[in-house]
């Protein structure tokens, strides 16, 4: 919040003048964002602004307006609007692998793991719905090409670590071709993740993306728990 500037004094009143003085310097000091903090405060007002109807396309003039800065000051802190929304991609990255590494150390049974990570996924996409338009890349359409490569890149791994899990599961129950079944199982319930992503953000955040999502994973995933 702007703290008001103190009252100019006039140049013919030295008994203001002294008074102006003393104000001027007992008055607080704007506050300025810590190193980092206005970077973090674009970046969360981004995110914002992607929650709302009808923010396909978000301006740098808009993202000013909305902090109530200059469009200068935005490129204080990122080159363009691409870098914004790789920071935006980069905390979903770190979030969401940071918990499935916790899975991994935490959990010992795969298929638990695996169902485990779908539910996080869909939980994270439920609290975060602005970064949820960046994950299936609605929010992503009129930017630079590489950023939904980099969404797509989050996905495949998302699907390499349900493959493995799969894998491990299956070779526990005597599969005769785990590696295959693994495979194909992880393809479809990435594509499910996605696809539920999907649907809450194209209902305008309605359709709650964990709808009914223990009997789902029953159908995906047999034979497993929460």
């Amino acid at each position: 919040m702007t703290t008001a500037a103190p009252e100019m004094p006039t140049p013919d009143d030295s008994a203001l003048d002294a008074a102006a003085a003393v104000e001027a310097h007992e008055a607080p000091a704007r506050k300025r964002p810590k190193p980092g903090e206005r970077r973090v405060q674009i970046l969360q007002a981004l995110a914002t602004m992607l929650e709302q109807p009808g923010a396909e396309r978000i301006t740098t003039a808009a993202l000013a307006a909305r902090l109530e800065v200059s469009e200068a000051a935005l490129y204080r802190h990122f080159a363009s609007k691409a870098q914004m929304f790789e920071g935006l991609i980069e905390f979903i990255e770190q979030t969401v692998f940071g918990l499935v590494n916790q899975l991994g150390e935490r959990e010992p049974d795969a298929l638990v793991r695996c169902r485990k990570l779908v539910a996080l996924l869909l939980q994270f996409g439920e609290k975060n719905p602005g970064m949820t338009r960046v994950m299936v890349g609605d929010a992503l359409v009129f930017e630079n090409e590489r950023l939904q490569q980099r969404m797509n890149l989050f996905f495949d791994k998302i699907e390499s670590t349900l493959r493995q899990d799969l894998r491990e599961a299956a070779v526990l129950t005597g599969t005769q071709t785990p590696t295959v079944d693994a495979q194909a199982d992880a393809s479809v319930i990435t594509a499910f993740c996605v696809g539920r992503l999907q649907r809450f953000a194209r209902s305008g955040f309605k359709r709650s993306p964990g709808e009914s999502l223990e009997h789902s994973l029953n159908l995906l995933l047999p034979g497993g728990r929460l």
